[in-house]
């Protein structure tokens, strides 16, 4: 476990700690009156007071009981703390939702584990998983070769488990009548160099949009949705266009989007609300085209459906195997499921 440098400690070395402080404490306190503060600080303090008729010294010693109380708190909140499991989990802004929902429902079958969630990207995960400083990493997309290279050479050994899928879903504004893209229009969108700029050149008149110009949002590029749209779309070695608008999240995107007739976005399919538009993506120009749902996430028929992966260094024992096989049961598979993504296997929910 990644616990914070405290709790790193063994419970000896917390009792022997403890000892320490108490022992420093005691030795602030005059000769005579150090016996009995460890166990009954309290009585001792009123007889110490009222033995004082000085009152500056009187002061001095009711601040070194105080100090004494608190430490000798912090010494129980301490060991009391490290009774529980601390479980880091950090990455994918397109599952920290789901995250946290699994977080919240397993401190309910395990008390005792603490789930810390964070989101702030697959790449953020990726890189605290390279450095040691995270129990499961949550990615939108695979590992790079180089990062795997680069974790083993910091000692550390990514295991990847798939956890669901998610459609990657194309958002418009309601008013923007283009129903069905296909995914050569939408390179042509997002791709450097071969760019369609307004939306009349892809025949389109867009109400309330001045100029016509097609507003382009996307993701920064620490983020696992910007990599897989990136490679699904713009294809091997295709970089995106200047100029476009990267959020930081996955909500934001289509906030913004909502709030912008020229706008078109990309982001995970749970994120979509009844104030935008889902486009129908077809493999190419004329073809059938599918829309993003569970079902087509599911059977992948969906031309940028993608899988949800948890990395974990080496195969994962003890508290984090149990709570990843807890994820992939039926009760975790059916949390994602009601998050709007599709489960890794067919389950039968409530």
């Amino acid at each position: 476990m990644v616990l914070p440098p405290l709790l790193r400690q063994s419970k000896g070395q917390l009792v022997a700690r403890h000892n320490r402080i108490c022992h420093t404490i005691v030795t602030w306190l005059p000769p005579g009156r150090r016996l009995h503060v460890a166990t009954s600080w309290r009585r001792e303090s009123d007889s110490f007071m009222s033995s004082h008729h000085n009152e500056k010294e009187a002061s001095m010693n009711r601040r070194r009981l105080t100090a004494l109380a608190v430490i000798l708190s912090m010494g129980v909140f301490a060991l009391a703390a490290y009774a529980r499991t601390a479980i880091q989990n950090k990455g994918s802004d397109t599952l920290v939702n789901v995250a946290q929902d699994w977080a919240e429902e397993y401190a309910k079958v395990a008390p005792d584990v603490a789930i810390a969630v964070s989101g702030g990207g697959s790449g953020t995960g990726i890189a605290a998983m390279i450095n040691g400083t995270v129990d499961i990493a949550n990615a939108s997309r695979r590992m790079k070769q180089k990062e795997i290279e680069l974790a083993r050479e910091r000692g550390q050994e990514p295991i990847e488990h798939i956890v669901g899928y998610d459609a990657l879903a194309v958002y418009i504004h309601p008013d923007t009548p283009a129903d069905t893209l296909s995914l050569t229009q939408l390179s042509a969108i997002y791709a450097r160099g071969k760019q369609f700029s307004n939306w009349s050149d892809l025949g389109v008149e867009v109400p309330g949009c001045q100029g016509n110009t097609i507003v382009v949002v996307s993701r920064q590029n620490n983020s696992g949705t910007y990599a897989y749209f990136q490679k699904a779309v713009l294809g091997t070695g295709g970089k995106y266009r200047q100029g476009t608008l990267d959020m930081h999240g996955s909500k934001d995107v289509v906030d913004l989007v909502e709030k912008t007739p020229c706008a078109i976005g990309y982001s995970g399919l749970a994120y979509a609300t009844d104030h935008v538009s889902l486009t129908c993506i077809s493999t190419a120009e004329g073809g059938d085209c599918v829309s993003p749902s569970v079902a087509t996430a599911s059977d992948r028929s969906y031309p940028i459906a993608r899988p949800l992966f948890m990395y974990t260094n080496g195969e994962p024992q003890g508290d984090v195997k149990a709570y990843l096989d807890w994820i992939l049961s039926d009760t975790g598979q059916c949390i994602i499921l009601g998050k709007g993504y599709a489960p890794v296997r067919n389950v039968t929910c409530e």
